[in-house]
């Protein structure tokens, strides 16, 4: 992504990059849908301009690309699961885990 934004120059690609760790710094500390939200609109807004100033064939190459990023970040959302670790639970708890259309879960009551 830092690559596509930067257009080539080193530079800009470095520049994209610490934008995108402020973005993630910015979701992960807010931990809010409304900056998630708000932030995703902030980066489809900086790709809607990025392509409507590329001509044609660039245009089409830079779409190709973000479609295949978003498929691999839609992939690894849908794999592996979450991970739990270095937990410390104090009293009743219920742990929640998926896989596809299967779900288990467990509940403790504690004793």
């Amino acid at each position: 992504m830092a690559r596509l934004l930067g257009q080539g120059s080193h530079e800009g690609e470095l520049d994209e990059l610490q934008r995108l760790d402020r973005t993630a710094a910015a979701v992960v500390a807010a931990g809010e849908d409304a900056t998630v939200i708000r932030e995703a609109a902030i980066w489809q807004v900086r790709f809607e301009t990025l392509l409507e100033r590329l001509d044609g064939a660039e245009r089409t190459d830079a779409a190709a690309e973000l479609r295949a990023l978003a498929d691999r970040i839609s992939a690894r959302s849908r794999t592996g699961g979450g991970v739990l670790s270095g937990n410390v639970f104090h009293g009743p708890t219920a742990v929640q885990t998926g896989n596809g259309n299967r779900q288990d879960n467990r509940f403790d009551g504690g004793s």
